[in-house]
C-alpha cells in the first residue's frame, strides 16, 4: 500500500518547507485522495478463507489421497497470482484444512479466486508445502468463484463443484466439491474514535484563509506513509475542532505503531499547504486525551543541511475525545441479508450526437464493442449485481422525447408505463438499445426529477422496513441546468438509504459539475438553507485509469461502503435516542 504515495512524501511523511512545501503537500494530499477514494471508508478489509472438500477424486484412482489446496487470484489479463496454500492432509478424500488463506477484500473490484486441489506424492511427504512443485503432483480438480459471491452469502459459505481445466484426469466426471467459508478479521471491528482540535494554528501565508483539515497516516515497513483517513475542512478557524474520525485495529496493526497526524491548509486547487504535524501512536494519543495535554506541531527544518532537525511550532493538537468500541462492519450488514440495489439513469440529450453515426456517444458498434454509456453501466453493475440477489434493476432515461410525447426528464428505459425494473445487467443493455430506437434525443440536462424518483423508491423501502440500500448511477455527457432543483433533491435524498454516482462521459468541460463532489470542501445548501445530512454523492469524468491503476468508476464505487455505514450508524443513533 505504500506505493500510493509519490516520491515527494517517501521519507516517513516529511515535507520540506519554503517553495517545495506546496508541491510536497499537494503530492501528499493527492496520494491520500487516491488511496481513500480507491479504498473507501470500510471498503477494504482482511478476509480469512477456511477450506474443506468432499468426495475428492475417485476411490479407484486416489484411495489414499494426500490433498492440498492452492488459492490464486485471477488478474484482469487472465494470469494467476498465488495467494496461499493449505497444509497437506494425509489419507483423506474429505479433508478439512486448518490453514486459513488471507485475502484483502475490496468492494469496488471483481476479485476472481481460483482453487486448485492436488494429491501430494508420498516422496514429497517431508517437503514444506511452500516448496512443493505443483507440476510434480497429481491434480484433483479446480473451482472458481468471485470473492463477493462468498461474502454475500448469509453464512459467508459457498460450495463449489470441482472441475477440470487443461488437466487430463482418468475419470473427468467425479471431482467432488470444495467449500469456501469467509471470516472477516476481528481487527476490523475494533474501533478507536477520536475528536481532534487545534489551538493557535500558525498559517504562515497571510493571504490565505485558515481552512484546515487533518490527514492521518500509518507507516509501512518500508518507511512510507500509508494514508488512512482525513477530517473535513474547517473554514476560517485558527482553533478548529473536527468531527470524529474512526480508525480500526486492522488499519493500524497495533496501538503501539506510530501514526503521522498532519494538518494542512486547504486550497481549492489541490495544493494544500502543510501547517504542521506530529508523530504519535494510538496509545500515546489516548494518553494525551486522559492527561488533557496538547502536543506541539512541528515542521521539518528549512535548512537542507539539517534534514533531521525540525522547527517546533506554538500550534498544538489536542485529543478531545477517545473511545474504543466494537462495531458492526459493512460485511456484517451484508452477511445478515442487507441488499445493495442498483439503479441507472442514462442521458439522452441531443448533445450526445446522432446514435446512428459512429461519432455519437450512443453509437452501438456492430462489432460489439461497448460505447461509453455501456462501459459505465457494465463496470458498476458487474460489481453491484452480486449484492442484489433478485437482480431487478430500475433503469431510466432523461432528456429525450418518447414517441408521440413531450420531452421527458425521467422515463422508464424499458418503455413500460409503470414498471422501471429490468432483469439483470443484460436487461439494462437491451432496454438501453431499444430506447435508442424509440426516442428522439432532446434536452436540456436535468437531474432533479430522476433523483426524486429514485429517492421515492428508497423512501418506500425504508417505510416498509426492508433491508435495502440503493445506488443510483447517472451517466451524462453534459452539465446540469437545474442546479438548485438538483441540489434540493440531493439534500432531501441524504436522509434516505441511497448513494448517487454521477459519471461524466465525452469531451465536455465538467468544471461546473464539481459542485457534486463533497471532496472539494464545500457543503451543498438547499433553497431553504438546509445542508445534506451526510455525503452520499460523488462525481467524476470517466477516465481509463488513475495513477494507482484503479479506474475512475472503481474509485467512485469505493466510497459506497463508507456512505452506507454513515447512513446505518445515523439510523441506529436515531433509533437508540
Amino acid at each position: 500500500m505504500g506505493n500510493c504515495c509519490s516520491d515527494e512524501v517517501s521519507h516517513a511523511g516529511a515535507h520540506p518547507v519554503g517553495s517545495a512545501t506546496a508541491k510536497a503537500a499537494s503530492a501528499a494530499s493527492a496520494a491520500a485522495d487516491r488511496f481513500l477514494r480507491s479504498r473507501g471508508a470500510g471498503a477494504s478489509t482482511q478476509i480469512e478463507l477456511s477450506l474443506s472438500a468432499s468426495n475428492l477424486g475417485d476411490q479407484e484412482y486416489f484411495p489414499k489421497s494426500k490433498p492440498m489446496v492452492v488459492v490464486y487470484s485471477k488478474k484482469r489479463d487472465g494470469t494467476l497470482e498465488e495467494i496461499g496454500r493449505s497444509e497437506v492432509i494425509l489419507n483423506s478424500l474429505n479433508p478439512f484444512w486448518t490453514t486459513k488463506i488471507s485475502v484483502q477484500y475490496q468492494f469496488e473490484v471483481l476479485q476472481q479466486l481460483v482453487f486448485q486441489v492436488f494429491d501430494i506424492h508420498q516422496q514429497f511427504h517431508d517437503v514444506s508445502e511452500k516448496m512443493l512443485k505443483l507440476e510434480e503432483q497429481e491434480f484433483l480438480g479446480e473451482a472458481t468463484c468471485l470473492l463477493s459471491e462468498v461474502i454475500t452469502k448469509r453464512d459467508r459459505l459457498l460450495t463449489l463443484k470441482l472441475g477440470v481445466s487443461e488437466h487430463n484426469l482418468p475419470n473427468p466426471n467425479n471431482f467432488g466439491e470444495l467449500t469456501v467459508q469467509a471470516e472477516e478479521s476481528s481487527g476490523s471491528k475494533a474501533i478507536m474514535e477520536m475528536i481532534f482540535r487545534c489551538s493557535d494554528l500558525e498559517i504562515k501565508d497571510l493571504l490565505t484563509k485558515s481552512d484546515t483539515f487533518l490527514l492521518i497516516s500509518g507507516i509501512s515497513d518500508s518507511g512510507m506513509p500509508v494514508p488512512i483517513c482525513k477530517t473535513e475542512v474547517r473554514k476560517n478557524d485558527l482553533n478548529p475542532r473536527w468531527r470524529p474520525v474512526s480508525l480500526n485495529l486492522q488499519q493500524i496493526g497495533s496501538k503501539e505503531n506510530p501514526l503521522i497526524v498532519e494538518c494542512f491548509n486547504f486550497s481549492s486547487n489541490g495544493k494544500h499547504d502543510l501547517v504542521g504535524k506530529i508523530v504519535k501512536s494510538v496509545a500515546e494519543l489516548e494518553n494525551m486525551y486522559h492527561r488533557k495535554n496538547g502536543e506541539n506541531f512541528f515542521v521539518p527544518a528549512s535548512n537542507a543541511h539539517e534534514c533531521h532537525s525540525k522547527e517546533v511550532l506554538k500550534s498544538q493538537l489536542y485529543v478531545e475525545k477517545y473511545v474504543e468500541s466494537n462495531r458492526h462492519t459493512f460485511l456484517d450488514y451484508i452477511s445478515v441479508g442487507c441488499q445493495l440495489n442498483f439503479m441507472v439513469g442514462v442521458d439522452f440529450t441531443a448533445s450526445n450526437g446522432n446514435p446512428r453515426l459512429p461519432d455519437s456517444l450512443h453509437y452501438i458498434d456492430p462489432s460489439g464493442r461497448p460505447n461509453v454509456y455501456q462501459k459505465a453501466i457494465l463496470e458498476i453493475g458487474d460489481v453491484l449485481q452480486y449484492y442484489d440477489p433478485p437482480k431487478r434493476f430500475p433503469a431510466w432515461g432523461f432528456g429525450a422525447r418518447p414517441i408521440d410525447g413531450p420531452v421527458s426528464h425521467c422515463f422508464n428505459l424499458n418503455g413500460s408505463t409503470y414498471q422501471p425494473e429490468v432483469d439483470g445487467i443484460q436487461g439494462i443493455m437491451s432496454a438501453y438499445i431499444s430506447a435508442l430506437r424509440n426516442v428522439s434525443l432532446a434536452g436540456p440536462t436535468l437531474f432533479g426529477q430522476l433523483i426524486s424518483t429514485a429517492m421515492a423508491i428508497a423512501s418506500q423501502s425504508l417505510a416498509e422496513n426492508q433491508h435495502k440500500y440503493f445506488i443510483l448511477l447517472i451517466v451524462t455527457d453534459g452539465v446540469v441546468t437545474d442546479f438548485q432543483e438538483t441540489i434540493d433533491a440531493i439534500i432531501k435524498a441524504s436522509d434516505f438509504p441511497i448513494s448517487i454516482i454521477v459519471v461524466g462521459v465525452g469531451g465536455a468541460d465538467f468544471k461546473e459539475m464539481e459542485f457534486l463532489d463533497p471532496n472539494k470542501g464545500e457543503k451543498l445548501e438547499s433553497s431553504t438553507g438546509r445542508v445534506a445530512s451526510r455525503d452520499m454523492i460523488q462525481f467524476a469524468p470517466m477516465k481509463d485509469m488513475h495513477g494507482t491503476g484503479i479506474s475512475t468508476l472503481q474509485s467512485l464505487l469505493a466510497e459506497v461502503p463508507g456512505q452506507f455505514m454513515t447512513y446505518m450508524r445515523t439510523r441506529e443513533t436515531q433509533t437508540d435516542s
